[in-house]
């Protein structure tokens, strides 16, 4: 995606998830990974609702800023995300009501923070894993998120989300329309689980979720 388009991207997603209530105040960031190795990611303190694309931090492969407003305080989280998939184009952090209130009653289990209640989230999201409580902007969830990218690559079943403890999701995908597709999902999906209680799919419905839809479970 040229440097434009993404830029008018972020703005246009960063918009829609503010405006249906999925990010509020100034919380909550996107990036996009550029073809030349850089990044552009929303200003720190920035409201999701209203960027300007202009105004979108552009990063060097290096974490150098170009240009734009200061980079968001999440950006080594970001770079380390992209670094660990390299099928990732746009990562998106969210404090998303429904995710974080999960982590304050208690998730599923730490390596799936719910379970895999409908055909939709294993197959759009797939597994969740919790990353333990740090500080906003800690450098330490970088290197945990990485870390548990990597180690569900070698168990093959990549991921492409990871929820921080209190703080909110952080999904990645091919394009920024793809990113809000899982985070829409995977907010919809706690929301489900904390409402209704449901039993999870079965073994053998997973399994045929996988043989006919490729789900990454």
């Amino acid at each position: 995606m040229p440097e434009a388009a993404a830029r008018d991207e972020i703005c246009r997603v960063g918009r829609s998830l503010f405006e249906r209530g999925y990010v509020h105040a100034t919380a909550g960031n996107i990036s996009v990974r550029l073809e030349d190795g850089s990044f552009l990611i929303t200003p720190t303190d920035a409201c999701m609702g209203y960027l300007e694309p202009a105004r979108i931090s552009h990063v060097g492969a290096d974490g150098t800023q170009l240009s734009g407003d200061r980079a968001s305080k999440t950006l080594a989280l970001h770079r380390r995300i992209y670094g660990a998939d390299a099928d990732a184009r746009c990562v998106i952090h969210t404090h998303s009501t429904h995710l974080v209130a999960l982590t304050l009653k208690g998730v599923w289990r730490t390596s799936d923070i719910v379970p895999p209640i409908t055909p939709y989230f294993v197959m759009k999201v797939g597994h969740v894993p919790l990353i333990p409580y740090h500080k906003p902007g800690d450098a330490r969830v970088a290197d945990l998120v990485a870390d548990t990218i990597i180690q569900a690559q070698a168990n093959g079943a990549p991921i492409r989300a990871v929820m921080l403890d209190r703080l909110g999701p952080n999904v990645w995908q091919s394009t920024p329309a793809a990113a809000m597709a899982t985070l829409e999902e995977l907010e919809e999906t706690a929301r489900l689980w904390l409402t209704a209680q449901p039993a999870p799919l079965s073994d053998a419905q997973i399994d045929e979720l996988r043989t006919t839809f490729g789900a990454r479970w």
